[in-house]
């Protein structure tokens, strides 16, 4: 019997432990570059596009409902799902699309930057099978992401919240940066935003394969800009 001020539960340390994988996943402490990345928001405040928290709440719910919940979620599930099933051709079709899908040379370097650090990174914590999928994972980062996420049995549900959050965070973070804003501001965007990723993830991962496209011209604009902006602090 519980002594009073216990707390019971049915779940196992096995059970949480997918929870704990996918904290690690999304953590910007993460050693893959994350940090050094703004998406084109670098240029956008260049060109005045973006001036504070209110352009940059718009910046980043634009993207979120044209290019996370209708491209990299739905993505991520066919990855997930290729990983799942053991099919690397597989999961080098949706490679290639991801990779089609992305409008510059800077979001392209990224996914791929990305991609090979991740790989790494699998490889360094001894996941299992990671030597045999490192040639595809090492592509772009969203593979990486997909393959940790089942082979650590991160449900697609939560893999795919916890990678839009990701997303998110690092985005406000970099803008808190380049903006400036206050932190409290980037906080306050985050709370705000957060609230919409729900919904996106649901959206992705029903979305059919006919559904999967990018429409964010402001982005490529942006990035493509930033390649030639004279002074910058992130690489993209």
């Amino acid at each position: 019997m519980p002594t009073a001020g216990t707390i019971t539960t049915s779940m196992t340390t096995d059970d949480r432990l997918p929870l704990v994988r996918l904290m690690q996943l999304v953590s910007p402490s993460l050693p893959v570059g994350g940090f050094t990345y703004s998406q084109g928001i670098e240029r956008a405040v260049e060109d005045g596009w973006i001036s504070g928290a209110t352009d940059l709440q718009a910046w980043l719910g634009d993207q979120l409902h044209h290019v996370i919940a209708v491209f990299d979620l739905p993505i991520l599930a066919r990855l997930y799902k290729a990983v799942a099933d053991d099919r690397p051709e597989t999961l080098e079709i949706w490679i290639d699309e991801l990779m089609a899908g992305r409008e510059s040379a800077e979001l392209r370097l990224e996914e791929s930057n990305r991609g090979r650090a991740l790989a790494d990174l699998l490889g360094g914590l001894e996941v299992p099978e990671v030597d045999h999928w490192r040639k595809e994972l090492a592509r772009c980062q969203l593979a990486g992401f997909a393959f940790a996420a089942v082979r650590w049995r991160i449900p697609l549900t939560d893999a795919a919240l916890g990678y839009a959050w990701s997303w998110l965070e690092n985005l406000v973070l970099a803008a808190v940066k380049i903006i400036p804003l206050g932190q409290t501001d980037g906080q306050r965007i985050l709370q705000l935003l957060s609230r919409k990723l729900p919904a996106a993830v649901e959206h992705g991962l029903a979305c059919t394969d006919a559904g999967i496209g990018a429409s964010s011209p402001a982005l490529a604009i942006a990035s493509s800009r930033h390649e030639t902006q004279y002074t910058r602090l992130f690489r993209s």
